[in-house]
């Protein structure tokens, strides 16, 4: 017996001298995520450079169970899982930036499939001027039809080459291009097509500008 423990601890002064030592999960390095850093010879911003500012905090999606729901004045009320979105309909990409009212902006590329083509697909009726976006969380953000259709506005599922991190909006966040960064709704689960052109969301409802364009003040009270 006291021949094996001998042989037990010799063994185990060889793997340690070899660099065979037990290693912690605390100890295993992450892998990074490797986003693009400049696009057309223009440096972007970081996906860390955002500042969290959602009104309950960030939200993780169950991605199997998610669906993101075309309703309101459609002929036909139609939902999509996240794999339809990216595989059944044509993807763009834009360099856009996002300017906050807190005072900071960031210039992201971003790429995404157009909000007017998910529309199509539902046939808007004709009494329809408001598109109304829901969000997981709860929040909520309008915006004319028009304005979707005329701007090709996006429904973004990756920021500079990667997938959007769940604290950002994934699976989906609007880029409302040339708007304040209230309008650019994030975890996006129902966009509501409606005749209500004085519908107020989250932060409008509290004196925010409903137009939201950035040439204009975002407060209007």
């Amino acid at each position: 017996m006291r021949k094996c423990w001998k042989l037990l601890a010799l063994m185990l002064l060889v793997l340690t001298a070899a660099g065979c030592k037990p290693v912690s999960d605390a100890g295993i390095k992450q892998p990074e995520i490797l986003e693009i850093k400049e696009y057309q010879g223009e440096k972007l911003s970081s996906i860390n450079d955002f500042r969290e500012n959602s009104i309950r905090g960030p939200q993780k999606v169950d991605i199997a169970a998610y669906r993101l729901i075309i309703s309101g004045l459609v002929e036909n009320r139609t939902s999509y899982n996240y794999e339809e979105v990216l595989k059944g309909f044509r993807t763009y990409q834009k360099l856009i930036t996002l300017h906050c009212v807190e005072g900071w902006s960031v210039k992201i590329l971003w790429d995404g499939v157009l909000v007017k083509d998910l529309l199509n697909n539902a046939s808007i009726k004709q009494e329809a001027n408001t598109v109304i976006l829901h969000a997981v969380d709860g929040y909520t953000t309008s915006m004319p039809l028009q304005y979707l259709a005329d701007n090709n506005i996006m429904l973004a599922y990756k920021m500079n080459g990667v997938t959007i991190p769940p604290e950002r909006g994934f699976p989906f966040m609007l880029v409302a291009q040339d708007k304040w960064g209230y309008k650019w709704i994030k975890w996006v689960n129902e966009i509501e097509l409606s005749a209500d052109a004085n519908y107020r969301g989250f932060w409008e409802q509290e004196g925010y500008s409903n137009e939201g364009s950035l040439d204009k003040p975002f407060f209007e009270r």
